[in-house]
């Protein structure tokens, strides 16, 4: 994949008369698969020996026209190529209309009376995590080897416990932290089990962790719940070993209930597949979405069911925003309109911490912002304490 200077890329559509694409400009970062050089000639699209190509917003959607024509351009491959791009092809729009929707975002909050932010892994990439359905997601990655075979994917590396217990919360975590404080936002719903939320601040009762948290265990006997500054991993050898009836692993950390009338065996809280969602957590998630006029839908496809509804599920009209790279299924609820004719919610293709930047120039006090913004690395310092490396 070709790219220009440090500030900019070159579009890889062939016949790109656009010039080179600034950080500034809207872009496409997409992924086929792999097609030797060789039979690369005649091809529209410089793809690059992996199949990554990086487009202009426009050329890249003009390519997807091109595709679905009959009297196509491309060949039959670089069709079939195109196809597979847009399953993962991630979406960056550009500054100027980042701004425009962060000015409307920031305005739907201010005058929303139940915010609720509903997060998943894309707001954690920035951490150091991998997401699920990006370009290099672990299930892009299953996929592409499952049809394509090992040429078609790279190994995906497992989340060690020590780059686990080293992440620290990004700044949207923080931001979700400050209007939380600020009474912006009510409550948080998350499908991440990273603990990031809990560590910027997040509090027990602010948030549901549909898929667990790694950093917390539970006691099978009386369900007290311990926060660790540790990864609670499961599959303990140390004690009887119990095999869950509905995703086969054994969830015992190894440890036992500190409640000496108790000493039941902990068990991490991770919800694996074929797993149950702990009923009080989705029941508390779902009375606080069922409370909501206003959805925060940041860093994920909302491709997980049930999870997925609960956006849906709260007053109407529905206001859906939605900041992430991939296209969703509910990208048409956040263009709705009112009787006004203006747009309930909000569509943004991108990074989230960007976008949260710039929501919270809008929000907050100047000096207020970069007060808090500047005292970031403190609160690192105070985030490393609550983390055993």
């Amino acid at each position: 994949m070709a790219t220009g200077t440090d500030d900019s890329r070159t579009c890889a559509v062939a016949e790109c008369d656009r010039g080179p694409i600034l950080q500034t400009d809207g872009r496409v970062d997409a992924r086929a698969f792999a097609v030797p050089r060789n039979e690369r000639s005649g091809f529209r699209v410089n793809w690059d020996d992996a199949g990554f190509a990086t487009f202009h917003e426009h050329c890249w959607f003009d390519l997807i026209k091109s595709a679905r024509e009959k009297d196509s351009r491309l060949t039959k491959t670089e069709t079939e190529m195109v196809k597979e791009a847009v399953k993962t092809a991630e979406i960056h729009d550009s500054l100027d209309r980042l701004k425009r929707e962060a000015e409307h975002i920031a305005h739907l909050i201010k005058n929303s009376k139940y915010c609720m932010a509903f997060t998943g892994a894309g707001i954690s990439t920035a951490a150091g995590i991998g997401d699920f359905r990006g370009i290099h997601g672990r299930w892009t990655e299953r996929d592409k080897k499952e049809t394509y075979g090992a040429q078609g994917a790279k190994e995906t590396p497992p989340r060690s416990v020590q780059n686990m217990t080293a992440l620290r919360p990004t700044y949207t975590h923080e931001a979700i932290v400050k209007l939380l404080e600020k009474d912006y936002i009510k409550y948080v719903i998350s499908q991440n089990t990273d603990g990031l939320h809990r560590l910027s601040g997040v509090g027990e009762g602010q948030i549901s962790e549909l898929h667990g948290n790694a950093f917390v265990e539970k006691c099978e006997k009386c369900n007290k719940r311990y926060v660790r500054n540790f990864w609670c991993g499961g599959k303990a050898t140390n004690v009887p070993v119990n095999e869950c009836k509905h995703c086969r692993i054994n969830h015992r950390t190894g440890l036992v209930c500190d409640d000496q009338k108790c000493k039941g065996y902990l068990m991490n809280t991770i919800i694996n597949f074929g797993d149950y969602l702990e009923e009080d957590v989705i029941n508390s998630a779902e009375e606080h979405a069922a409370k909501s006029d206003l959805v925060l839908a940041l860093g994920t496809t909302l491709q997980v069911s049930p999870a997925n509804s609960l956006v849906e599920s709260g007053q109407t009209p529905t206001r859906l925003v939605i900041c992430n790279r991939q296209v969703t299924d509910y990208d048409q609820t956040c263009l709705e309109l009112d009787e006004k004719g203006e747009t309930l919610g909000s569509r943004v293709f991108g990074d989230c911490d960007k976008l949260m930047r710039e929501v919270m120039r809008r929000i907050l006090p100047e000096e207020e912002r970069v007060k808090w913004e500047e005292e970031r690395s403190v609160r690192i310092l105070t985030y490393d304490t609550q983390r055993k490396l």
